[in-house]
């Protein structure tokens, strides 16, 4: 098996926004308030095209399976980022690979000078919680920032 890691290419944006839907349509995310009602998914390369933004691809056998990513918290006056975006096909699953890629996007925050690190899942991802937990993020009780993902109502930080 092929493992590569890699920052978005333009012609990224089709393949990424189709696995990214699957993922969402399987774990039965409402289409309002989430990250599948987000403008993002069909410009993802332009949308992490910018300043203190990133977003990271993974492929398997020269595949895209899935990414992650880290943008400013919108509409936060504090120095904190949101790890954005982060779905995996269930074919990449289990492999240690989020925890790899989540640490490429901490890694990239730190040396962007954030302070804070913002997640906010739904309740249902219960694997993708255990992860976050693992390598330091813990629950907060209200959201940051105005991401416009209300119907996320599981919020996470972590100090960077």
């Amino acid at each position: 098996m092929k493992i590569n890691l890699r920052k978005i290419k333009k012609e990224d944006n089709k393949q990424l926004k189709e696995i990214l839907i699957e993922v969402l349509n399987e774990f039965e995310v409402p289409e309002e308030g989430t990250a599948l009602g987000d403008d993002e998914l069909n410009c993802m390369f332009e949308s992490y095209n910018k300043k203190r933004h990133i977003y990271y691809v993974l492929e398997i056998n020269d595949v895209i399976m899935g990414g992650v990513g880290i943008a400013p918290l919108k509409n936060s006056k504090k120095n904190i980022c949101e790890l954005q975006k982060m779905y995996f096909h269930k074919k990449a699953r289990g492999k240690g690979l989020g925890k790899k890629m989540i640490q490429l996007c901490i890694d990239y925050a730190k040396n962007n000078h954030f302070e804070l690190c913002y997640i906010e899942t739904m309740p249902n991802m219960l694997s993708a919680q255990k992860l976050y937990t693992s390598i330091g993020f813990e629950y907060i009780d209200k959201p940051l920032g105005n991401t416009g993902h209300s119907s996320c109502p599981v919020w996470m930080i972590k100090t960077l």
